[in-house]
């Protein structure tokens, strides 16, 4: 880790003690931007001396990793509060002659309007609106869009400013309701290693070298349940949620059998 992150992380971990510090004298629910899992580990350092300030993480969805972190909790302030985040919906004006627009043309878009990385959450590259019903559900499921979890404060500046991805001239708005998104499901495969190590698992899945798949650990991109993984060894339980920075995200549902030659089929499921 270079020295210029390790201060990053020092001055996150400061400011988590100063809102943990402000919710519990004041009575009040504070927020951190959204984080990244890296940063999350953060919390995880800290959380016994956080403890007395309660705290919990939310990204807007059960499948974003980004999440915010809020301090604050209904049995230690005697009220609930709903996270500052906001989803929006960024379509093609005309999808018929819209580029194919990847999840790196979106947040590209995004970022080359001067606004901060952290108050941009997850980006899911979806089918387009297909009708809203009247609790507000919106689901995904013909053409090309892109949905946004973000920072409410941000929202209006988007909306003004936000109108072409690459050369498709694009439309937001902002959905209510609860978020039903598509290929959020793992699609299931077998693979077959010498052994259900971590390590081995992620060679093989992502069709790396066993000392590429070392690298990433000393690296620190490797996350099992959103906490960092280091311990190559690990050997994986049922229900592991594994996270491989730059490569993608799988669960572990477990042995599915063995070879001939007594190797292990491992049944994962894979997020595209």
């Amino acid at each position: 880790m270079t020295e210029a992150n390790e201060k990053e992380l020092l001055q996150l971990r400061n400011r988590l003690l100063e809102l943990a510090d402000k919710s519990y004298s004041r009575g009040i629910y504070t927020y951190t931007p959204f984080l990244s899992l890296a940063q999350q580990q953060v919390l995880y350092e800290v959380k016994e001396e956080l403890s007395y300030a309660g705290y919990a993480m939310e990204g807007g969805a059960p499948v974003c990793e980004r999440k915010m972190i809020r301090f604050g909790s209904p049995e230690n302030l005697g009220y609930d509060e709903e996270y500052p985040i906001a989803v929006i919906q960024i379509q093609p004006v005309m999808p018929k002659f819209a580029d194919k627009l990847t999840h790196r043309d979106f947040l590209g878009a995004i970022m080359n309007l001067g606004i901060e990385r952290s108050t941009i959450g997850d980006i899911f590259v979806q089918g387009q609106e297909d009708g809203q019903g009247q609790s507000g559900l919106q689901r995904m499921n013909s053409g090309q869009c892109g949905i946004l979890f973000c920072q409410q404060s941000i929202v209006p500046y988007l909306l003004e400013n936000l109108h072409q991805i690459k050369h498709t001239n694009i439309k937001c708005q902002v959905v209510s309701g609860e978020i039903i998104l598509q290929s959020t499901e793992p699609e299931k495969i077998t693979i077959v290693v010498s052994s259900a190590r971590i390590d081995s698992i992620i060679a093989k899945l992502y069709h790396i070298s066993r000392s590429q798949s070392l690298a990433l650990f000393g690296a620190g991109r490797i996350f099992v349940n959103g906490i960092a993984m280091e311990n190559n060894s690990y050997q994986l339980k049922k229900d592991d949620a594994v996270t491989v920075r730059g490569y993608g995200k799988f669960l572990y549902y477990g042995q599915a059998g063995e070879t001939k030659k007594g190797k292990e089929k491992i049944s994962v499921g894979v997020f595209g």
